[in-house]
């Protein structure tokens, strides 16, 4: 074009240009898509999984420790509903009346066992270094995505807000860990530990049956979530300090419990590895799970773009240019310090007495005004 050219040839090429120009164009919205496309499909594959998994379904997963035995009543053992009923500490008809099925209000001595629950865990938690956290409840789909989660699609745990990029949050995992998202931390500063209290919302889509009565499986609870970033060598070494904090915790309490390595099957897209820690409830006759610890390596981080820059002292090149240590991708892990209902259930269920009442932990009473029992409302 900028030599010299018949003007018949000039406009030949300008309109030849025009045409790559447009198909440009073209192409970088095919592009897009396809990336798209690809992310789609990236996200269905899980994370790899520690070679000490047991394969399998939930039924393969395999016994780690045992703390503990059932207590034993020479009553009748009441569930946590008829204790709760008795007591006059929940309200499952109203609330079913103003917001649905697997809604409740907590009333009396249940609230203030709730606020107890939450203030304890997190003073005990912030001991081993921990930040404390209040987090969003409302976040983008995309966060909710690179954590792992399928805020969209069939027998979705996540409440989406129609004609909003946005969700509703299912644990505080996943706005702490949109915390740090597309940055480069130092190495000094690692780990980062947090632990957050939230509010948490959950369809439980497809859940029904006697196993999910009352408080066991709700659509809106508070949670106490532990969250931490490490280097990746030593992911594996906090997975351990985390199901120890949930084991002294459950274990201050009075709870009898067990903890489970658990199967492939059962470790859901994120996790590398995952311990659940299922306590009894002898009203419900069984033992239910009321907390996880979960490993997550850099599944989370790839997506959500968190690094660490290592501290190796810069090299120099031939031309004198610095080089500073390739940034490598942060670990995360996650456990739950207490899941409020299912503690209350716990609670109620394994410290009922005869006359109707129902005993406090002795670590909670401070945090309750030094009440050491629940009574019927008559005495």
């Amino acid at each position: 074009m900028k030599g010299k050219l018949e003007p018949s040839e000039r406009q030949k090429l300008v309109e030849e240009g025009k045409n790559l120009k447009e198909g440009l164009t073209t192409l970088e919205e095919d592009l897009i898509n396809l990336r798209d496309e690809l992310q789609l499909e990236a996200q269905c594959i899980p994370n790899m999984t520690h070679p000490d998994v047991p394969i399998g379904g939930e039924d393969s997963s395999k016994l780690r420790n045992v703390v503990g035995s059932p207590l034993s009543f020479d009553f009748p053992v009441k569930d946590h509903l008829q204790i709760g009923k008795e007591l006059d500490l929940f309200d499952f008809d109203a609330a079913a009346e103003v917001s649905g099925s697997k809604f409740y209000y907590l009333k009396n001595e249940a609230v203030m066992l709730e606020i107890a629950l939450v203030n304890w865990t997190l003073t005990e938690v912030m001991k081993k270094s921990f930040t404390p956290l209040t987090t969003p409840e409302i976040v983008r789909s995309s966060v909710v995505e690179k954590c792992g989660f399928q805020p969209r699609g069939e027998n979705t745990q996540v409440y989406s807000i129609e004609d909003s990029d946005q969700c509703l949050i299912g644990t505080a995992e996943i706005p702490v860990g949109g915390i740090h998202m597309d940055s480069i931390v130092s190495e000094s500063s690692l780990p980062l530990k947090y632990v957050a209290f939230s509010h948490c919302f959950r369809t439980e889509a497809g859940a029904a049956g006697t196993a999910t009565r009352g408080l066991y499986r709700v659509h809106q609870f508070s949670k106490v979530e532990m969250f931490i970033l490490c280097k990746q060598e030593e992911s594996d070494m906090y997975h351990d300090e985390l199901i120890k904090i949930e084991e002294d915790l459950f274990s201050s309490l009075g709870l009898h419990y067990k903890t489970l390595d658990m199967a492939t099957g059962d470790l859901g897209a994120p996790a590398y590895r995952k311990f659940d820690v299922e306590a009894w409830m002898p009203g419900l006759g069984r033992y239910g799970e009321i907390s996880s610890a979960s490993n997550c390596t850099d599944y989370q981080s790839r997506r959500l773009g968190i690094r660490y820059r290592p501290s190796e002292s810069p090299t120099t090149s031939k031309k004198g240019k610095t080089n500073q240590a390739t940034p490598k991708f942060v670990h995360t892990l996650n456990a739950t310090a207490c899941a409020v209902p299912r503690m209350l259930v716990c609670l109620l269920e394994n410290f009922q007495q005869e006359d109707g009442s129902v005993i406090i932990p002795k670590p909670l009473r401070p945090f309750m005004g030094g009440i050491e029992a629940i009574y019927p409302k008559s005495r």
